[in-house]
């Protein structure tokens, strides 16, 4: 797939977007958070009484970032997005994490292609809703499991990645219409 020079402008900030989350989102469990757990990841409030790994706001941000990615560059964007990630990651946490992090984006990412695809051309903003809802139940599932060997945040992690994806979802639903507006001065 080749990209015009404008898709290009629009691609490279994304990827690069979507790939400082990954790191950032690693480090931030195992150095930021209300309680830090012993030899465990640093949690963080994320409502109705749960708590998650701090990361996981970064990693909702994240998962609309893939979907965006992917919008403008197609699949092969996303991933090498997911695997830029996964080199930074490298350098700010420890292997186990990095692993577990990376192999969560993947198979996120495969799940999310079959939501969001067929929904995007319809509903944007409903894709990367719907996507978001299942790329997080996948991600927090892989991430617990490899990094931690528990599920015992996933209700947490949900919540907290389902925050942005609703954010997410506001802020596309208001531009959308913004752009309507500005197009069509009339109204």
């Amino acid at each position: 797939m080749l990209l015009r020079s404008t898709d290009m402008r629009k691609l490279v900030p994304l990827v690069a977007a979507f790939a400082a989350t990954v790191p950032t989102a690693n480090w931030m469990i195992g150095n930021i958070g209300t309680v830090c757990l012993a030899g465990g990841p640093c949690l963080i409030p994320v409502g109705f009484g749960l708590a998650a790994p701090s990361g996981v706001l970064l990693v909702g941000l994240a998962l609309v970032l893939r979907d965006m990615v992917h919008e403008v560059g197609g699949i092969r964007a996303a991933l090498l997005a997911i695997a830029i990630g996964g080199v930074l990651s490298w350098l700010v946490a420890p292997p186990a994490l990095v692993l577990a992090s990376v192999a969560a984006f993947l198979l996120a990412e495969l799940a999310d292609l079959i939501v969001y695809t067929p929904l995007r051309k319809r509903r944007l903003g409903l894709a990367v809703f719907a996507s978001g809802a299942v790329g997080s139940a996948v991600d927090s599932v892989v991430f617990l499991w490899l990094a931690f060997g528990s599920l015992d945040f996933m209700a947490g992690q949900v919540i907290g990645k389902l925050w942005m994806s609703v954010v997410a979802f506001a802020y596309l639903s208001y531009r959308r219409r913004a752009y309507r507006i500005i197009k069509e001065p009339n109204h």
